[in-house]
């Protein structure tokens, strides 16, 4: 599957966040999420391990009982089932990959949780 880079199809995930699912397969699925300063994506878990890449701006994101700052060029990886979370410090740009497939993040699918 190829997906062109588009402003289109940004969907509203929480106050001052919004998300893109990129491309998905059969097993993985990527998204790129706008987070507008000071916004707050609170505590959470769901089963799909995760993993992202900060592109832009800088982040405090918690991971179980782990918080660290995070800059431009950092990822991290986050187990399914783990508490994690995350407050914006400045505008940013981050890319996740979530497996298996959040169904509740495809193109066709409501609010993520």
């Amino acid at each position: 599957m190829f997906d062109k880079c588009s402003k289109d199809g940004y969907r509203r995930a929480l106050e001052g966040i919004e998300q893109k699912t990129l491309v998905h397969g059969d097993k993985t699925l990527m998204v790129e999420f706008l987070l507008q300063k000071d916004a707050t994506l609170p505590l959470h878990s769901h089963p799909h391990e995760q993993t992202g890449y900060l592109v832009k701006g800088r982040m405090r994101l918690t991971i179980g009982a782990d918080v660290r700052e995070v800059l431009p060029g950092d990822s991290w990886c986050i187990r399914g089932g783990v508490l994690h979370g995350a407050d914006t410090i400045e505008e940013s740009v981050a890319v996740e990959v979530f497996s298996p497939v959040r169904e509740d993040s495809l193109p066709s699918k409501g609010k993520i949780s």
